[in-house]
């Protein structure tokens, strides 16, 4: 294991970059508010990224991005490569049909306390607890019969594989989040913020058993951790109100919150206000301060270091590009494959404000950073 220089997922990807809106930010392409017709659906709702729709919005524009690189060259394959064998399998898996295209799809997650290993899936997904196996699925790609080639798309998950790799560096990707969301929290509290009471709350609603109540949606847990720390209720009348069944959704909580107005303070009435309509507009991500301070928390962690840290501590506390899918993802290009990067992740997560430009911001993959991990090009040069 050891760092590579600096780089940016714009050498990589350039701006073909998806996020949560579908708004691609390669202004060749246009914004799923414009495209959502053409594409077919019935209503302009943002899909989210397990529904069989989003697969249908992401397969009509990595179609759309291709005829930008080539012209008049249809894809023909697919490759993606991802960290989470639930979502991004499974996103694979719908996107896989909703192209039609003969696929493949990489999962990786450092494991180090284990043998290397992997696991091949009936569905062509390759399951491996060693980042560096990417150079051997691209192995087993090719014996499959893929052709790597000018019509083959390939898909990278941003957060925890192209950037902050899971079970080696992603634990800085959360790390900035959760400041986010404390920075937040503190910032509309001010003085009668309670930083101990805080992780307490925090720490036990982010686990999974709370996800049926929190949707595992960092802005309600945001919003829920705001509430409780403004002394409308208390954890432990929380807890026990969503371990019996009174308390089981987010949009039942803020619609309880909403009734405490009365009894809170200024800051709070003001903030509620503005997530409390966005809520009942259907918009997923509606605390928007905490998203602009997520990012900017996230920013502060690329590049933070000199080139020269051991890797111990980069991995610790920068945000790094994963070496290895780095080097997979310029052997594909070097090849004319079609790459393109989609997150998750919120827009305002991801990409500055206007207000934030004009202070000098740039979007997180046009970053420098550390690329860091254990080198395959030998590997990839004999393919």
């Amino acid at each position: 294991m050891q760092t590579h220089g600096n780089a940016s997922l714009h050498d990589l990807f350039g701006d073909f970059v998806m996020l949560r809106n579908l708004a691609p930010v390669d202004p060749r392409l246009p914004p799923f508010s414009d495209a959502w017709q053409s594409i077919g659906l019935d209503s302009p709702r943002t899909p989210r990224k397990l529904e069989p729709e989003y697969a249908l919005v992401s397969a009509w524009f990595l179609r759309a991005a291709q005829e930008v690189k080539i012209p008049g060259l249809p894809i023909d394959e697919l490759l993606f490569i991802g960290d989470t064998a639930l979502n991004d399998g499974n996103a694979f898996r719908n996107l896989q049909r909703a192209g039609g295209w003969p696929a493949w799809c990489f999962i990786g997650s450092e494991k180090l306390n284990q043998p290397p290993s992997h696991v091949v899936e009936a569905d062509n997904v390759f399951l491996a607890n060693r980042w560096s196996a990417l150079g051997d699925w691209l192995s087993w790609v090719l014996e499959a019969g893929a052709c790597c080639g000018k019509g083959t798309a390939v898909v990278v998950d941003m957060d925890k594989t192209a950037i902050g790799a899971r079970g080696r560096n992603s634990g800085v990707i959360d790390a900035a989040r959760v400041e986010g969301v404390q920075r937040t929290v503190a910032e509309l509290l001010g003085g009668a913020f309670d930083e101990t009471g805080f992780k307490v709350a925090y720490d036990e609603l982010n686990e999974p058993p709370y996800h049926p109540f929190t949707a595992d949606n960092q802005d309600y847990l945001a919003y829920i951790c705001l509430v409780l720390g403004a002394g409308l209720t208390g954890l432990d009348s929380l807890v026990s109100d969503v371990r019996a069944g009174k308390m089981s959704s987010f949009r039942q909580f803020i619609d309880w919150a909403d009734g405490q107005m009365d009894r809170a303070p200024a800051g709070l009435q003001a903030i509620h206000s503005d997530i409390y309509e966005r809520v009942k507009a259907g918009d997923p991500t509606p605390f928007k301060a905490f998203r602009q301070n997520e990012f900017e928390c996230t920013v502060a962690r690329f590049g933070r270091l000199p080139s020269r840290s051991p890797v111990e501590t980069l991995l610790k506390e920068q945000i790094c590009i994963t070496q290895e899918v780095r080097e997979v993802a310029l052997w594909l290009r070097e090849r004319g494959c079609l790459l393109v990067t989609m997150s998750d992740k919120p827009d305002e997560a991801t990409l500055p404000s206007p207000e934030l430009i004009a202070q000098g911001y740039a979007p997180l993959h046009r970053l420098q950073t550390a690329a860091v991990g254990e080198s395959i090009a030998q590997k990839l040069a004999g393919l």
